[in-house]
């Protein structure tokens, strides 16, 4: 079974953990350089390291741990931050910080929510600011009209940003995945035209050995006898192989199908060999007992190793690369492995990916045989394709030389 790599241990670590850490740091260093810190903290005499920078810390912990869960709720933490310090007449800035972490979950919101999630966001802080225009004007507090909307402003602002990060992340997704799909419908119509060589080359050894059987049948009954039992193999292999790839329906390109039977399994060394003439040094290791496979199996195989070495050699920027193919009485696994940069699958560094459709036509052909697969970088750097192809039920269990 194919397991994908747990990210590391500070990676799972929610930002609320780090965001409280770092107060902690802070009011911990504090305490030892300044006497009688506590009460310092508690209190507020136009010194914006005292109980401001307590209503700080708890409303930035606290956003940073609602934010991707319940960006509304840290919204409301915020604003409440923002109105419990405007009591400070005497540091007026903490107010105006708490309501820049306001719109800055405003703009997060905007960016990674839906419309009416991202219009409610924008909606709080502005709701707020009327309310306290209305209540000044109503209890005789001087208001400025401006400077109320100077800060709604930069709520627009915010969600104005967030909003086209959005548009911007929809168009980009759209286009990879009709990429994506293009990719996926070109490796169906490779894997068809494929699928075409290997029965046409079937074909062609029953015709020779029809032919061979019936000029011999009545001089040598034992030759008609073996050229009927290699007609009868070769055909239920071939219709078994179909019967497993009726998925990848051959949708005409007009092309001619070439001559040259499929390759599979027994090209590894010639591929090893060109490899390295292209620089990169391939180390390759067979355990288990090789034995004959289905041809769409074998087929799927070598393009699979084929693929992510040729990717090695385009893609990522290392000299070695590692093969293991593993024979099982089930199945066959393939595991391809590099000391590359090891980025993200669309960075284009590691085995199979380059633009990211390597591992799209990759993945169908294991899904076309019911097996697993799995791609991606390794924790201790690198990249790694794995593969799992099964055998059918029905397959003779046949060892190869």
């Amino acid at each position: 079974m194919i397991i994908e790599a747990r990210p590391p241990l500070l990676r799972r670590l929610p930002p609320g953990v780090w965001v409280a850490a770092f107060w902690a740091t802070v009011v911990v260093f504090r305490f030892f350089t300044r006497a009688d810190e506590l009460r310092h903290l508690l209190t507020y005499h136009g010194n914006p390291e005292d109980m401001p920078l307590v209503v700080t810390a708890v409303v930035t912990t606290s956003v940073a741990a609602l934010l991707v869960r319940l960006p509304l709720a840290a919204i409301a933490v915020a604003l409440a931050g923002g109105l419990f310090s405007l009591g400070m007449w005497t540091v007026p800035e903490t107010a105006v910080l708490q309501f820049l972490i306001a719109d800055a979950v405003v703009g997060y919101c905007a960016a990674t929510r839906s419309r009416p999630v991202s219009l409610c966001a924008a909606g709080m802080p502005v709701a707020m600011l009327l309310g306290l225009f209305l209540w000044g004007a109503l209890n005789g507090y001087p208001v400025n009209p401006m400077a109320y909307g100077g800060i709604a402003a930069t709520v627009a602002i915010s969600w104005l940003v967030g909003n086209t990060i959005h548009q911007s992340r929809s168009h980009t997704e759209a286009l990879r995945g009709r990429a994506t799909e293009q990719a996926v419908t070109a490796e169906r119509l490779r894997i068809a035209r494929e699928l075409h060589d290997m029965v046409a080359h079937s074909i062609g050894i029953i015709a020779i050995q029809a032919g061979m059987g019936r000029r011999v049948m009545d001089t040598q009954p034992a030759e008609t006898r073996n050229a009927l039992d290699a007609i009868e193999a070769t055909s239920r292999e071939t219709l078994a192989g179909l019967r497993r790839m009726l998925g990848a329906l051959r949708q005409g390109e007009g092309e001619s199908a070439p001559l040259e039977v499929a390759p599979g399994m027994a090209e590894l060394d010639r591929l090893v060999t060109n490899t390295a003439a292209a620089g990169v040094r391939v180390e390759l290791t067979r355990t288990g007992e090789p034995r004959r496979l289905p041809a769409d199996v074998d087929l799927a195989a070598f393009r699979i190793v084929q693929e992510a070495v040729t990717n090695v050699v385009k893609h990522s920027g290392t000299k070695d690369c590692h093969v293991t193919v593993d024979h099982r009485p089930d199945g066959v696994e393939i595991t391809v492995v590099d000391l590359g940069a090891g980025a993200s699958a669309g960075s284009g560094s590691g085995p199979g990916h380059g633009s990211g459709y390597g591992i799209a036509g990759m993945r169908e052909r294991v899904g076309l045989l019911n097996g697993e697969f799995s791609a991606g970088p390794r924790p201790e750097g690198g990249f790694r394709v794995a593969a799992r192809l099964p055998l059918p039920a029905e397959f003779p269990l046949e060892v190869g030389p």
